[in-house]
């Protein structure tokens, strides 16, 4: 594809369009980091809406329903560095490497997004340059800053999922996702589990890989550090209540999970001595 294919088309984005993303606690001082992919539905006023009304858009199709006041509160009670995008997934989904076939979803859940039908390769690319790339750089330039400066990482990628999908209802309240890095997972788990009145699925109701997915395959398990994905059922989060809720519950776990988790991340070593350096 030729750069005058793209140059050809009109701006995506316009000074009228919002901010690609917001972060929230910028100086925290927390090892937490949080990544909200899914937390916006806008659409560039450019593309009316993909076609789409405004209640398709209202779904879960269109966004991660609750997601973002929750990581908002999160943040804010853990003092941790958090992003949350700002555009519908159903526009570019953030959460995807660029040869998923779902990146740009021309159908979800039934519905058909008529803005997605039958686009070029520029459009595709325009997409990405304008979107997906220059979000996923910020969260690049944070951790790339906080490895420089020595500073610790705990990664989580926040979402949320419908309560039932495709006629089946989902009985878990939470689920930890996770691929072939399980450090946080299986505490994370565990944790939640030791509320007692919570069901939680071990990678339900999605599970993880390098083709399906983009935060843990490549913040995460390509730098090498301590992360999970946690999914919140919808409709537990769909108000202020819930999502403060969830937020007063989470950072109390996240807090008391910390310090094993800070130990997970560091090399193996004894007495300052560097075991995986000690020939064998």
């Amino acid at each position: 594809m030729a750069d005058a294919d793209l140059h050809a088309l009109p701006a995506l984005l316009d000074a009228d369009d919002p901010a690609l993303y917001t972060v929230h606690q910028p100086q925290g001082a927390s090892p937490y980091l949080l990544l909200a992919d899914h937390a916006g539905q806008q659409v560039p006023r450019a593309l009316a809406g993909l076609g789409l009304p405004q209640v398709e858009l209202d779904r879960h199709i269109g966004w991660d329903i609750g997601i973002a006041g929750t990581t908002r509160a999160l943040a804010e009670r853990l003092d941790a560095w958090a992003i949350e995008q700002t555009y519908s997934r159903l526009l570019i989904d953030c959460n995807r490497p660029l040869a998923s076939p779902t990146l740009i979803p021309e159908v979800s859940d039934h519905t058909v997004v008529p803005g997605n039908a039958g686009l070029s390769a520029a459009q595709r690319q325009q997409r990405i340059d304008a979107i997906h790339a220059p979000y996923h750089a910020r969260i690049d330039a944070e951790l790339d800053a906080r490895r420089d400066a020595g500073r610790p990482t705990l990664l989580v990628m926040m979402h949320s999922f419908t309560p039932a999908m495709n006629g089946m209802q989902r009985p878990w309240h939470a689920g930890v996702l996770y691929h072939q890095d399980t450090r946080f997972a299986h505490a994370l788990l565990q944790a939640l589990r030791d509320e007692g009145d919570l069901v939680v699925g071990d990678n339900e109701p999605y599970s993880v890989s390098s083709t399906s997915d983009y935060a843990v395959p490549v913040h995460g398990e390509g730098r090498g550090l301590v992360h999970v994905e946690l999914e919140i059922r919808q409709d537990l989060i769909a108000d202020a209540a819930g999502q403060q809720a969830w937020a007063d519950r989470l950072a109390r776990i996240f807090s008391a999970l910390q310090p094993g988790l800070l130990a997970a991340g560091r090399p193996a070593s004894t007495h300052g001595v560097d075991l995986l350096a000690i020939p064998q």
